[in-house]
């Protein structure tokens, strides 16, 4: 194992290569629940640019050593358990500022620059990067891999609706790009589309371009509690609105509770425009609730910021041995699911969601369920031990052939997060 640490520290430097026994206990044990054997890789390595890591997988080409890609290794046990990992290799290093197009609202950044540092440098032209990730912290590169948009998708949609252009290096070690620097672009394959949410299998990113938009003037945020039966009636109305909202979410009974945001289910909308336009709707969202005897209240300035603070944390914040699943259902049958689950967020126009279990029967029912309404549900963390137990991505279409026929076209020995999408891909 020290073998392959010294190989790659012969190409890229010593300091750029930490063997596993140096590698901080509280990193090791993220990592081991990442892959399937408890037979940890042999280092991880910080490239310092995309000439490097295309170098570092050079070599493991050329010795077939497989390598789990990852940034900050905030979504690192997202997904499948990864098999035979000998070299876990993070772009947190790769991380510049390439160009910041104001008058062209578009910005290009290596993908180890993390989230929140992107958006303090589009603050300063009062504009910001339309998502809404897991972990503020997390970088840009791990968002697009695993497909981590939020509740923005409400909408502006999801990451690969405003990614324009990326850069990644390929399993043979040639870098390679698609899309541009520019909105209207239509230059070559979509590969934009292909490498979000693949979790790594098809090639390590290295840089991405997107769209970004103008900073609202105001922000305001609606929540309106109660029984099922009214909630689920307020945000049928909302969809079929001519209301603009931002974000709108469905919120499970506990999830409400620990908010601290009345009793029953909840429907949380924010409203992001010019002053008069956040003022209109939030009053006539109230008045909605009001009609349906369903309790409401009005968040604004930083109430309402630190309030889908607070929701992000609880939703994605857990104990160890939770069950984090992402699901999708008819978002007219979103309450039903929730009114089924203690803690859980839906997304009211896509009826895409985050739940929480306790244990694995909790699961495979609700699967059951989602799968009987033409929905699904893929675990996204979990102990080890469930993961080994259940099928994470719990995948019933008719694609998979043709995923293992791209997978084989584009990393042809296999060494790319083995084992960690769809059907063991």
């Amino acid at each position: 194992m020290k073998a392959i640490a010294s190989s790659i520290a012969s190409i890229i430097s010593q300091e750029n290569v930490v063997g596993w026994e140096d590698i901080a206990l509280s990193q090791q044990k993220v990592i081991l629940q990442a892959i399937k054997s408890q037979t940890p890789p042999s280092c991880i390595v910080y490239p310092q640019t995309t000439e490097q890591l295309a170098k570092v997988i050079v070599e493991c080409d050329r010795h077939k050593w497989c390598i789990l890609p990852c940034g900050g290794g905030s979504k690192l046990t997202w997904g499948g358990l990864a098999k035979n990992v000998d070299v876990v290799v993070s772009t947190e290093h790769i991380n510049r500022l390439i160009e910041h197009a104001v008058g062209d609202l578009t910005i290009t950044v290596e993908a180890g620059m993390k989230f929140s540092d992107i958006q303090a440098i589009l603050a300063h032209s009062k504009q910001f990067l339309a998502l809404d990730p897991t972990v503020p912290t997390a970088t840009i590169g791990g968002i697009v891999a695993t497909g981590d948009t939020g509740s923005f998708r409400q909408r502006y949609g999801s990451v690969r609706d405003q990614l324009l252009g990326i850069t990644f290096v390929r399993a043979d070690g040639q870098i390679a790009k698609a899309g541009g620097r520019v909105v209207k672009n239509v230059a070559g394959y979509d590969l934009m589309k292909l490498f979000t949410g693949s979790y790594g299998t098809l090639g390590v990113i290295s840089q991405v371009t997107f769209r970004v938009y103008p900073s609202p003037q105001l922000s305001g945020t609606v929540v309106l509690s109660g029984t099922a039966e009214a909630v689920s009636r307020a945000a049928d109305i909302l969809r079929s609105s001519a209301l603009t909202p931002t974000q709108a979410d469905l919120l499970s009974t506990q999830l409400v509770s620990k908010l601290e945001l009345g009793t029953g289910v909840a429907l949380i909308v924010r409203f992001q425009s010019i002053a008069e336009s956040v003022k209109e709707q939030s009053t006539r969202l109230l008045e909605l609730g009001e009609q349906l005897g369903i309790a409401g209240k009005i968040y604004a300035a930083e109430d309402e910021a630190d309030l889908w603070r607070l929701l992000r944390e609880q939703i994605y914040s857990s104990p160890n041995d939770t069950i984090t699943c992402k699901i999708g259902v008819i978002p007219t049958a979103a309450v039903q699911v929730l009114t089924q689950i203690e803690m859980g967020l839906i997304h009211v126009g896509s009826g895409l969601g985050v739940l929480q279990f306790e244990n694995q029967e909790q699961v495979l029912q609700v699967r059951n369920f989602l799968n009987s309404h033409s929905g699904f549900l893929s675990i996204l963390s979990a102990p080890v031990t469930v993961k080994q137990k259940i099928d994470v991505w719990g995948y019933t279409g008719n694609s998979l052939q043709l995923m293992r026929r791209i997978k084989e076209q584009f990393d042809t020995k296999n060494i790319l997060s083995p084992g960690r999408f769809v059907g063991g891909i």
